[in-house]
């Protein structure tokens, strides 16, 4: 009758005299037991914990030695939660008296999941960063080049905790809430990726422990595991029962040629996340530092149009069509007058399929998460997504791709809800 229940399933309860709530006590929970002792100006103390908060409770000692052993594990430092996203990294601001800021990372190394191909996880198939490293790698190359990502002021590699800038609050997603033109700001973002064109990566980026991260490139391996995850989650969600066998090779054949087409595009950076919740603008930094950017671990080589498609078709936050035209007209006209090489018809293409691509790997990411993971509030985004995917498979080359989509996955079954 306290609300005890409801109290749980939203936050945290401080319980005294928890022995009278007996069964009531959730499994996972903390227990301070404080018993007389001898001394009558003593008491002995003890801290109980099932495994898996004890192994938090390790991790947050872990935390602050770090902080204090890098300047920021001061009492009088603020600390405040920030919100992630749908990834293991957690983050948190510290703030010092004087104002200085910074943020404190916390990825530890993630284990492999069970072997699913050729007796490998899918996050080795995907290339999905297993630790810090290739965050730190990429920053220092990304800084070197002139582009605004956090620096690094103190990191332990094999912990996975890193000691980062402060980039501030205005989140592009968060500025267009506020009034922001958002023409303008992807317009900022995307003559950033004009001049990330100009600074190809290097296979091997030094780490300061003087080892390097390898940047793996983009496979028709990767492509094909990411688009399978409609078939595998969007799709028994969708009608109740596994993709049939037929219809499973003839959506694998399709896009199997698509994938060797792809891959013939020019290559260079493709940070993977290129999108809001992950650009920041810098106003008085000049172009193209003047984009901050905060999430690029995965990056991969691979085609130039990739980080293009994140930012135009941004899973979380609307983009009208005649935005995202205006903003690809006006990417391929200022790559024609700088690079002799460029090939507009071939990267139009390379956008539509890896657009494609791209929003079908989402559908069933977020069809996983609301079954597997219970964060039915990705489910909100289906049908901007499924508006995405219209357009890319409008393309005139993809006809048979879109044949299939409309087939098996017409309308009707794209507006229906999923049974998650």
């Amino acid at each position: 009758e306290l609300g005890l229940d409801q109290a749980l399933q939203r936050g945290a309860a401080v319980i005294e005299w928890p022995s009278r709530a007996a069964a009531q006590l959730p499994p996972e929970r903390i227990a301070l037991t404080i018993t007389e002792s001898t001394s009558i100006d003593h008491r002995h103390v003890a801290l109980t914990a099932s495994r898996d908060i004890a192994s938090r409770l390790a991790r947050f000692a872990d935390i602050r030695r770090f902080a204090e052993r890098n300047g920021w594990g001061s009492p009088d430092t603020r600390l405040s939660y920030l919100q992630g996203d749908a990834s293991a990294r957690r983050y948190a601001r510290l703030e010092k008296p004087n104002g200085a800021r910074a943020i404190l990372m916390d990825a530890p190394r993630q284990p492999d999941g069970p072997p699913i191909r050729d007796g490998k996880p899918y996050s080795r198939i995907a290339h999905l960063a297993e630790d810090v490293r290739p965050f730190v790698a990429i920053s220092h190359a990304l800084r070197a080049s002139g582009f605004s990502t956090p620096e690094i002021f103190a990191h332990d590699l094999d912990a996975g905790l890193l000691l980062i800038e402060d980039l501030g609050d205005a989140v592009f997603g968060t500025e267009v809430a506020r009034g922001s033109d958002q023409a303008v700001l992807w317009r900022r973002a995307t003559d950033t990726l004009l001049s990330l064109r100009q600074h190809p990566p290097t296979s091997e980026l030094p780490l300061p422990d003087g080892t390097t991260h390898t940047l793996p490139p983009l496979t028709s391996e990767t492509m094909q595991i990411e688009t399978e995850l409609l078939i595998d989650w969007y799709w028994p969600a969708a009608f109740g029962a596994p993709v049939p066998a037929d219809q499973r090779q003839q959506f694998l054949s399709l896009w199997n040629a698509i994938f060797a087409r792809i891959l013939k595009a020019p290559s260079g950076w493709m940070l993977r996340d290129y999108h809001s919740p992950n650009l920041i603008a810098l106003d008085d930094r000049p172009p193209p530092r003047d984009v901050g950017i905060i999430d690029f671990q995965d990056a991969l080589r691979g085609p130039l149009a990739f980080d293009l498609i994140s930012l135009l078709q941004d899973a979380r936050l609307d983009v009208r069509a005649d935005l995202e035209r205006d903003l690809l007209d006006h990417y391929c006209t200022s790559a024609t007058a700088t690079d002799s090489d460029f090939n507009a018809v071939q990267f139009r293409y390379t956008y539509a399929a890896l657009g494609a691509q791209r929003n079908t790997k989402i559908l069933g990411i977020f069809a996983r998460l609301a079954m597997r993971d219970g964060k039915r509030q990705y489910l909100a985004h289906l049908p901007r997504i499924w508006g995405y995917l219209a357009r890319n498979l409008a393309h005139p080359d993809l006809i048979e791709l879109r044949a299939w989509y409309d087939q098996h996955l017409p309308d009707a079954v794209r507006r229906r809800s999923l049974n998650v």
